[in-house]
């Protein structure tokens, strides 16, 4: 699986001094890291061998990020793409870094990151740095795609439904620790909060449910 990729292409990039977070604005790998000349932020695309698909994801990241890596599992038997000149040859053209990760999961620089790329949406970059930002911690791992993002806002979501749950109804009560509560009730995206009456609010039982399966990420859990 992709997600098994995640902890050891984090580990590589900690170690170069960039906070890493896993699935932010739909990049498997976000780094970011203040650097004598500003900041950089690195960006990791995973697949679980090196193909055309992960090439064309890594040329679409360059579009927000300073850096852009690839990442997959080298072939026990030595003849994945990681082994072939050409390829490795087309990510240098791309300015494009190849980290191969081992059966011991083990990561290692095939092929460095050209630093700086050419940014040409500025406005995506600070959409990815924004969500980057409001990320609580870590909470999800890079190359999930079949499950739900722990996005920024479904956490707050769930700081909400955790507040509701245990007592505080009133979104006043709540707004000190999740300034967009009001926001966040009215719109009710997921469908975890009913209105009893004007100003308090209960859980339904899909809230209920969405505490239990988000417990990890929810507070207090």
């Amino acid at each position: 699986m992709e997600t098994n990729l995640y902890l050891p292409v984090k580990r590589f990039l900690e170690s170069l001094g960039f906070e890493v977070k896993g699935e932010v604005g739909g990049c498997d790998v976000v780094g970011r890291m203040q650097g004598e000349a500003g900041e950089v932020v690195v960006v990791c695309e995973l697949k679980m061998s090196f193909n055309l698909e992960l090439l064309l994801q890594a040329v679409d990241r360059a579009q927000a990020a300073d850096e852009v890596w690839i990442a997959a599992r080298v072939s026990a038997k030595g003849k994945g793409r990681e082994t072939d000149r050409r390829f490795r040859d087309l990510c240098r053209r791309l300015g494009l870094g190849m980290i191969g990760v081992d059966d011991r999961g083990e990561a290692q620089v095939l092929v460095k990151s050209v630093s700086p790329m050419p940014r040409t949406n500025p406005k995506r970059r600070s959409r990815l740095m924004r969500e980057f930002d409001r990320r609580r911690g870590d909470p999800i791992l890079g190359g999930s795609t079949r499950t739900p993002q722990m996005t920024a806002y479904r956490q707050q979501a769930l700081a909400v439904a955790a507040a509701v749950r245990d007592g505080r109804v009133r979104p006043a009560e709540i707004r000190p620790d999740c300034p967009d509560v009001g926001k966040i009730l009215q719109s009710n995206v997921y469908g975890w909060f009913a209105r009893v009456e004007r100003g308090v609010y209960a859980l339904t039982a899909a809230g209920e449910e969405a505490l239990t399966r988000w417990s990890a990420q929810a507070p207090g859990g």
